[in-house]
C-alpha cells in the first residue's frame, strides 16, 4: 500500500463540525485501544507495517468502528448509510473529510480524503493523527509507490522516528515550545500538553495544513502553525524553553521528497539546526532533535559532531545506529518506491547515491539523538557516545537527570566528591561473571534495568562501594572501610577512586543523595 497523489484536496476544520466528528470517533471507540481490541495483536502490528490484508479481514462487519477503520485507515469506500451510522456524514462531507466514491461499486458510497490514525497520548488522551492517504505510518516503510502516484510534498503520519523523539523529549512545564518540521503535527500535539505557548513550523505548506487538522481533530488549541524553513519563521521571537525537531535528515543526492530530504549538501541541514539552536533557546532551555550524520573517511565522527555544538551549550549526542553507504542508499531507495521503478532506473538512482557519497568521502551514516541544554557554562559538558542497545522509553526524565549529573560533576572537585553521600540508582543489579566453581568472579558488572539500560564493568572495590551506597555515609568513610577489608592503604584508595566514582555518577549508576527528588 502506498501514498496516493497529494493533489487530493485536504479537509477544512470548522471548529463546531470538527468537534462533532471528534466525539463520533470517540463514541465509536476509534482509539488506539479500540483499534487493538478490534483487530487483535497480529493485524494491529501488520497495520503498523502498512500491511492491510489482516485488517481488511478483521473489519468485514458493519459496526461504526469497523466502518471508520475501513474509511480512514484502509482507503475503502463504504455505503453512505453505513458511514452515517458511524459519524456525522453531512459535516464530514461539508468539510471534505469524506467525498463521494462512485468507483467503489456503489453510487451512494463515500471515501476518505485523508488517513486518520488513532494515537494514545502520554496520559491516556485519545488523539488522531492526520496524514495523506496510505501514509498513516511514516518512516522507512515508505511511500512505496510507482513514480507519479505521489507528490514530493506528501505528508506522512506516525513512524518510529516520530515516536522516538516524543519519548526522549523533556516533559516539564515550560512557557514556550517550538516544533521545527512539524509534519503531521505529533510533536506539537505533545508539546501543547505542557507548554504555555507552542509554535510549529514546516517548509511544506501541505504539512502546515495537515498539522492544523491533527491539532483541531485532537482538540488541541492555541498552537501557532507557520510555514518556512528551519528558524526563519520564528526570527525575532522570544527565546524558547523547548525546541524539538524531527527534521528531513536523510542524506540524499537531491530533494525528491520534502518530508525526508533536507535539500542541503550532506548532513548540513542537521548541522545548521544544531549550530543555530542556541540563538533561539532560553537560558536553561533544551533543544532535542533526531539527526543523520556522515562518517567521513579519515575523520572521527565524534569529534565532528562535537564541533557542531554551539558555545554555552551542554550536549548529549547518542548514535543509535550506523549503516554503510550501500545499506543506507538501499533503505531510502525502498522508501521512495524506487525498487519498483524497473531495473535500469533503480540501478541509475542507486548509482547517484553512491556517486554522492564517493564525492563527499562518506563511508557510513549514523543515526541518533542530539540534545542541547543552554547552560551558559564556560566549560560545557559534551558527551558523544554510541549506544545501539535497547532502552526503556520514555527517556525524558533520564535526559533531565543526565544534565543534572553533569552539573554536579562540573561543580564538584575530587576532595568535595569524597565528602558526598551517594545512593545506588533504582533498578541497578549486580552480575558476577566467572568460571563455575571459581572462588572469585573474573569481573563484576553493574546493569541498569531501566532508562538507558547501561552495563559497566567494575572491580571489587567499585562493586563493594556501589553496594554500600544508601546515602547514609560519605564516600571517604565507605572507602576507608573497604581499604581495611582488602588490606589497602586508605589514602591511596581515596586518591585513585574519584575517577571511578565520577564515571558511575555520569552514567547514572550512582546518584548524589541530595538528588532524591524526581527530575523534570
Amino acid at each position: 500500500m502506498g501514498c496516493v497523489s497529494t493533489s487530493e484536496r485536504l479537509p477544512v476544520a470548522d471548529p463546531d463540525r470538527t468537534g462533532r466528528l471528534r466525539e463520533a470517533l470517540r463514541a465509536a471507540n476509534f482509539t488506539a485501544d479500540g483499534l487493538l481490541d478490534l483487530l487483535g495483536g497480529p493485524a494491529y502490528a501488520a497495520l503498523a507495517r502498512s500491511e492491510t490484508v489482516p485488517a481488511l479481514r478483521a473489519t468485514r462487519g458493519t459496526s461504526p468502528l469497523e466502518t471508520l477503520v475501513r474509511l480512514f485507515l484502509l482507503r475503502q469506500g463504504v455505503p453512505r448509510e453505513r458511514a452515517r451510522n458511524a459519524l456525522p456524514l453531512d459535516d464530514a462531507l461539508e468539510d471534505g473529510w469524506l467525498v463521494p466514491a462512485p468507483d467503489a461499486g456503489d453510487g451512494e458510497a463515500v471515501r476518505a480524503t485523508v488517513d486518520v490514525r488513532p494515537y494514545g497520548g502520554p496520559e491516556g488522551q485519545d488523539w488522531w493523527i492526520v496524514a495523506d492517504l496510505g501514509c498513516a505510518v511514516g518512516g522507512a516503510s515508505g511511500v512505496g509507490t510507482p513514480e507519479g502516484t505521489h507528490g514530493r510534498d506528501v505528508v506522512l503520519g506516525v513512524g518510529g522516528a516520530s515516536t522516538t523523539l516524543a519519548g526522549i523529549t523533556v516533559r516539564r512545564p515550560v512557557g514556550r515550545a517550538l516544533d521545527i518540521g512539524t509534519g503531521s503535527g505529533l510533536q506539537a500535539l505533545h508539546a501543547a500538553q505542557h507548554a504555555g505557548r507552542v509554535t510549529a513550523t514546516d517548509l511544506n505548506p501541505r504539512a502546515v495544513a495537515v498539522a492544523g487538522l491533527t491539532l483541531a481533530l485532537s482538540g488541541a488549541s492555541g498552537v501557532d502553525v507557520r510555514e518556512g524553513t528551519l528558524f526563519e519563521p520564528v526570527a525575532g521571537d522570544e527565546p524558547y524553553d523547548l525546541i524539538v525537531s524531527n527534521p528531513p535528515f536523510v542524506i540524499s543526492p537531491g530533494a525528491r521528497l520534502t518530508y525526508r530530504d533536507g535539500g542541503m549538501s550532506g548532513d548540513d541541514l542537521c548541522r545548521t539546526l544544531v549550530e543555530n539552536a542556541a540563538d533561539h533557546m532560553a537560558e536553561g532551555g533544551y533543544c532535542q532533535l533526531l539527526a543523520n550524520w556522515e562518517h567521513p573517511r579519515g575523520q572521527d565522527w565524534r569529534e565532528r559532531l562535537r564541533s557542531w555544538v554551539p558555545a554555552g551549550c551542554d550536549a548529549w549526542i547518542v548514535q543509535r545506529e550506523v549503516q554503510d553507504v550501500t545499506q543506507y542508499a538501499e533503505l531510502w531507495l525502498r522508501d521512495a518506491g524506487d525498487h519498483r521503478a524497473g531495473a535500469a532506473e533503480y540501478e541509475a538512482r542507486y548509482g547517484e547515491w553512491l556517486d554522492e557519497f564517493e564525492r563527499r568521502g562518506t563511508t557510513a551514516v549514523g543515526f541518533g539523538w542530539i540534545t542541547l541544554r543552554k547552560s551558559g557554562a564556560r566549560e560545557p559538558a559534551v558527551v558523544v557516545e554510541e549506544w545501539p542497545h535497547p532502552v526503556e522509553q520514555p527517556l525524558g526524565g533520564e535526559v533531565v537527570q543526565h544534565f543534572e549529573r553533569q552539573d554536579f560533576l562540573r561543580a564538584t572537585d575530587d576532595a568535595a566528591l569524597l565528602d558526598c553521600h551517594f545512593r545506588l540508582a533504582d533498578g541497578v543489579v549486580q552480575e558476577q561473571v566467572g568460571m563455575p566453581g571459581a572462588e572469585d568472579p573474573e569481573h563484576v558488572v553493574l546493569r541498569q534495568q531501566r532508562g538507558m539500560r547501561r552495563a559497566t564493568k567494575v572491580d571489587t572495590v567499585g562493586a563493594g562501594f556501589a553496594g554500600v551506597c544508601d546515602g547514609s555515609l560519605p564516600a571517604w568513610r565507605i572507602l576507608d572501610a573497604i581499604a581495611q577489608l582488602v588490606g589497602e592503604d586508605p589514602v591511596m584508595l581515596r586518591d585513585r577512586t574519584p575517577s571511578a566514582i565520577r564515571l558511575l555518577v555520569e552514567q547514572g549508576f550512582l546518584l548524589p543523595a541530595e538528588a532524591d527528588a524526581p527530575a523534570g
